[in-house]
């Protein structure tokens, strides 16, 4: 069986790992614009065009995410990024690295709205999660994976499950719903979140083959959960966790409370876990949401303590996009929630001009372009709706709203779903 601390050794990963790690990087500098598609080959420019043609500035951003990635400054190697310019050189210099040095890596809050907190974790953690994890799925000959390998959650279960398993890896990201479908075999491990469960269940997706599926980075909703099974997956299994805290529980029917990893337990508090560290020692860390206990080993998720919802397996700070949309010089006020289940799967913002003789039709065109060259792709409003005030209940609260409503008492005016 090939030892995990070594999984930079097999040259998919690593190519994999580093693949996302820039994309998600230049993605982040570059707000709207659209990259080559993936997959990428080694001979890929990372400055000129056909290419990334990244400039200077962006070239610097993008070595300083890969150094704090892999902790290159521990191998002292990385100066080489600059000198070399290709994809494939960049890889070969990862992979040079993590020879040196390779007990930590850094893993950033998935997607998170505002600035990414950076978060250490030991690689022995994550291989005591993979042994955790591993029997729960038996003999898995393929690992189909739509989740980013940087990211803690696709890291751990495309790269070193698959790894520990002794199955292929293979990037479903680029897939259709029903094109996963067509793929399925027995033994196969479909590795989605909320909105990719969510896209196979409404395309109608059926199999008869047995086929286990695991979902995280946010709640799956319960008729979606029993919908894929229903349609003939084996089991999904939900992991419960945070890019903090790499994985802490599991559970296997939407209805039943998580149960907690063995290495785990319940802390002094009801906002508090602690960890059983390899090494014996113990490691205390808040909690990512309001828990509430069943008894020692369960408990049931009661909402993020951030506020933060998921828009296609990312997750979005509402408030932070409502401050950036009080930048705009024509926005007075905002407000932004994530639509309700029947107008949507995105987030809507309701605007306050600054003034109100402002062409709402023109506001709106502006407002959708200047969300598309600022915002990331899950952080963009995708109905606007607009106001003297923000909508407010009796005790002067903010509350909800149709995006419907302004069409229905304008019906001329175009569709708010841009």
């Amino acid at each position: 069986m090939p030892g995990l601390e070594t999984w930079w050794r097999d040259p998919d990963a690593l190519h994999r790992y580093v693949v996302d790690l820039v994309h998600d990087e230049v993605s982040r500098l570059r707000p709207g614009f659209l990259l080559p598609l993936r997959p990428w080959r080694g001979d890929l420019s990372l400055v000129e065009s056909p290419g990334l043609a990244c400039d200077s500035l962006e070239l610097v951003n993008l070595v300083s995410a890969v150094v704090e990635a892999v902790q290159m400054h521990r191998s002292g190697i990385e100066d080489y990024l600059l000198a070399r310019r290709t994809l494939g050189d960049w890889v070969a210099i990862v992979g040079a690295s993590l020879e040196h040095f390779s007990d930590e890596l850094t893993f950033r809050t998935s997607g998170t709205t505002g600035a990414p907190k950076a978060r250490q974790h030991q690689l022995t953690t994550l291989v005591q999660e993979i042994d955790e994890l591993a029997p729960l799925f038996g003999e898995r000959h393929r690992v189909l994976c739509a989740a980013p390998a940087h990211h803690i959650y696709g890291f751990l279960f495309s790269i070193l499950l698959p790894r520990r398993l002794g199955a292929e890896a293979i990037d479903i990201r680029i897939q259709s719903p029903a094109g996963v479908g067509a793929m399925l075999r027995d033994g196969d491990l479909v590795i989605g979140h909320p909105a990719f469960w969510t896209a196979f269940s409404r395309a109608g997706v059926t199999t008869t083959a047995e086929v286990v599926g695991v979902t995280s980075t946010a709640p799956c909703p319960a008729d979606v959960a029993r919908a894929v099974t229903e349609r003939g997956l084996t089991r999904l299994v939900e992991v419960y966790g945070s890019s903090e805290t790499a994985g802490l529980a599991v559970r296997e029917d939407p209805d039943s409370a998580f149960r907690l990893f063995s290495y785990w337990r319940r802390g002094s508090d009801d906002f508090t876990l602690d960890r059983r560290l390899p090494d014996g020692a113990v490691e205390t860390v808040a909690a990512p949401d309001h828990l509430v206990w069943c008894n020692e080993r369960n408990f049931r998720v009661e909402g993020r303590r951030d506020h933060a919802v998921q828009i296609g397996g990312v997750n979005v700070l509402p408030e932070q996009v409502r401050q950036r949309l009080c930048e705009h010089p024509m926005v007075k006020d905002a407000v932004v929630r994530l639509m309700r289940p029947d107008e949507g799967v995105r987030l809507k913002a309701f605007i306050v001009p600054t003034a109100p003789s402002l062409d709402i039709v023109e506001l709106r065109c502006e407002l959708a372009a200047w969300c598309d060259a600022r915002l990331s792709v899950p952080e963009r409003p995708k109905a606007f709706n607009f106001g003297s005030e923000v909508p407010r209940g009796a005790m002067e609260k903010p509350v909800d709203w149709s995006i419907f409503e302004e069409a229905a008492s304008n019906p001329a005016s175009p569709s708010l779903d841009l």
